[in-house]
């Protein structure tokens, strides 16, 4: 397992290099710069802005320069909020987006994989025809429609909680960001776990475990739920990075001070060095989550082999 770990982190490396590559280029050729606004700065002054910040130089130059920063885990100054360097902005907005993104997975699996085992068990019922529905209206409605419907009922008609705004991470504040967050997810996860523990039920050793006399409670959660989390397994990887770098949508309709309103904001501004440390921490997100859900695939299915 340590080689294998060893050998997946070797391989991040030209990834994180590809990624860092194609972002900075990409940035760069697209139209408009930081400091165009409404005001035009007269030719003296911006040639001393970007001089300080090192874009008076040819293009090849300032990659070279990023690249050795980021080796140094330096991501550089924002380019639009003063005083600010890109890594305080990441600590001071990223555990917004972790506990909102932490706490919506946590509450996506838990409900998605009961109600996937729950319909698989009642196939073709009544049961499983109502948690597929649920399921398909959950990947069928978009976040920007569930989040002003729940504001609008649970805090504009209702008063139950508040309808915005991060308040320290007040458990009251959280509650609908986390169930809007969470409700796309516990529908894929549904019917992943349902597709993954219908084909599970069928093999042979489920049947011989039934004809010893075992009860179907177990027969489920010991012998069939480990082998039907497989596909869920991968899918959860990717999907637990988008929730952790933020969503736009949810942070913004919430007003949450998150990532994911942060570089949204950050591109349109054309802040290249913000912009660049959140892709590199999306894209690093990515593959140490990858890297967990093989690990975690290698123990649920005793026949993959690490090597």
């Amino acid at each position: 397992m340590i080689r294998f770990i060893g050998r997946r982190l070797l391989v991040a490396i030209p990834t994180l290099f590809l990624v860092i590559t194609l972002a900075f280029f990409m940035m760069r050729a697209a139209p408009g710069g930081p400091f165009d606004s409404d005001r035009k700065l007269s030719p003296e002054i911006e040639a001393n802005v970007l001089a300080r910040y090192g874009m008076n130089k040819p293009l090849g130059e300032q990659y070279l320069a990023y690249l050795t920063g980021v080796a140094r885990g330096d991501f550089g100054p924002s380019l639009k909020y003063k005083d600010k360097s890109v890594l305080q902005i990441l600590k001071e907005n990223g555990p917004v987006s972790l506990k909102l993104g932490g706490l919506a997975i946590a509450l996506a699996a838990s409900v998605g994989i009961g109600l996937g085992v729950l319909a698989a068990a009642r196939q073709n019922g009544g049961v499983d025809h109502l948690v597929m529905g649920i399921a398909v209206a959950g990947v069928c409605v978009p976040t920007f429609v569930t989040a002003p419907l729940l504001v609008l009922v649970f805090g504009s008609k209702l008063g139950w909680l508040p309808s915005g705004g991060w308040n320290g991470g007040a458990a009251a504040n959280l509650v609908l960001p986390v169930v809007v967050l969470a409700l796309p997810q516990v529908a894929v996860i549904s019917r992943l776990t349902r597709a993954g523990m219908i084909e599970v039920l069928r093999s042979n050793y489920i049947r011989t475990a039934r004809a010893k006399g075992l009860p179907e409670r177990r027969v489920i959660s010991r012998h069939a739920l480990r082998a039907a989390l497989l596909p869920l397994v991968s899918y959860l990887g990717p999907a637990c990075a988008g929730l952790l770098t933020g969503s736009l949508v949810v942070e913004k309709i919430f007003n949450l001070p998150g990532l994911g309103k942060f570089f949204v904001l950050s591109a349109l501004q054309r802040d290249y060095t913000v912009v660049m440390g959140m892709v590199i921490v999306y894209a690093g997100l990515i593959l140490l989550l990858n890297l967990l859900a093989d690990l975690l695939y290698a123990a649920l299915d005793p026949r993959v082999r690490l090597s």
